[in-house]
């Protein structure tokens, strides 16, 4: 068969995404493969290069080929996307939890991240987002008053950039980003579940329109476990 290798490859993604292939354990070695599909060394190369250019396999000299975890969400570091978004195009149906929606006076630290004065009013949404009944992000939004006039808990449970965007008409333009890892707080542990994992992974957003204007700040706090955080760099000579 022609495209024999491309047969393989797609039982052996099969395999691994429904975990019958564990992950962080060896792939069968080329030997092995070659017999149990019956073909050539060069066909399994083949699929194992297709496995390994997927991200499905790590191949380590001497070992063999590790099997990398796939159960994870692919967050793009550079880019601006909302969860709802994400959890689509990876064709999984997330649920959230809103668990605080108020409009109030901001604390001088959120005054300090949003570059806020003393008349200004933000909303504060927490939330909290579900995959396959595991509660992995805790959200902690800051909107200003004056950028998003009224908010409420179904939008919040749906999609809040989608209603900024097509109800309001606001373009949301750029974000300054900041990645940190710290140990949970009592919050963490009370609305994520944490069993048996020591930190978080939490994201800073500094989101702008697009006439500059901040009008966001979040907190998204990560089980780590469940994410990596993903960009393509191409190295340029200073």
């Amino acid at each position: 068969m022609k495209n024999k290798y491309l047969m393989i490859y797609q039982q052996l993604v099969d395999l691994i995404k429904t975990g019958e292939l564990k992950a962080n354990t060896l792939l069968p070695s080329e030997h092995e493969l070659k017999d149990q599909y019956d073909t050539s060394r060069e066909t399994i190369r083949k699929a194992l290069t297709l496995l390994s250019q997927n991200g499905y396999i790590q191949k380590v000299k001497g070992k063999g080929s590790i099997i990398i975890d796939v159960n994870k969400f692919d967050f793009p570091v550079s880019g601006l996307v909302s969860f709802k978004e994400l959890a689509e195009k990876m064709g999984n149906t997330p649920k959230t939890v809103v668990h605080e929606l108020t409009l109030e006076k901001p604390s001088d630290f959120i005054k300090q991240q949003l570059k806020l004065n003393n008349k200004d009013q933000v909303w504060k949404v927490v939330r909290t987002r579900e995959m396959a009944g595991e509660k992995i992000i805790l959200d902690k939004d800051y909107l200003v008053k004056k950028y998003v006039p009224e908010l409420t808990e179904e939008i919040c449970e749906d999609s809040i950039y989608n209603y900024l965007e097509n109800e309001l008409d606001l373009s949301i333009s750029f974000a300054k980003k900041e990645i940190i890892v710290v140990e949970p707080t009592e919050e963490d542990r009370e609305l994520l579940d944490l069993d048996g994992f020591h930190n978080v992974v939490v994201i800073k957003n500094y989101v702008h329109l697009e006439d500059a204007s901040l009008f966001q700040y979040t907190e998204s706090r990560h089980r780590p476990d469940k994410f990596r955080f993903v960009d393509f760099a191409r190295r340029s000579h200073l």
